[in-house]
């Protein structure tokens, strides 16, 4: 039987190390492949990110190198809805993806916002 190797992380990244334990953060679920957590700066009165353990750049990469733990997040995300209470109201999925679309921290992460109704066109 093979052995699942560990996931690849950034020594440098924010995320990696809020994945690792080294960082405190509101931890809200977890799977295998993924950690979802209250953003330090929420836009509303849910405002969980959902980050995949391994480090990958951005959604593209991680959809470009792990498909399935894109779709993972997504579940995640789910999950997050549903215990937060905003499943059956509504709530918004974003991944911003570089830095013109406002991506601060270059891990892949998922934002769930909820809890308020959104406006359109966002941003």
């Amino acid at each position: 039987m093979t052995e699942k190797a560990d996931p690849v992380t950034d020594p440098d990244c924010l995320f990696c190390k809020v994945v690792a334990g080294d960082i405190p953060a509101d931890v809200v679920h977890e799977s295998d492949t993924t950690v979802a957590f209250r953003d330090i700066e929420p836009q509303a009165p849910t405002h969980v990110l959902v980050v995949p353990r391994a480090h990958h750049a951005d959604a593209a990469a991680l959809a470009a190198a792990e498909p399935t733990v894109l779709v993972d997040l997504v579940d995640a995300a789910a999950a997050v809805a549903k215990a937060d209470g905003i499943a059956d109201d509504g709530y918004r999925l974003v991944f911003n993806t570089g830095a013109s679309a406002h991506q601060t921290v270059f891990h892949a992460h998922l934002h769930v916002l909820g809890g308020r109704t959104m406006t359109w066109p966002p941003g």
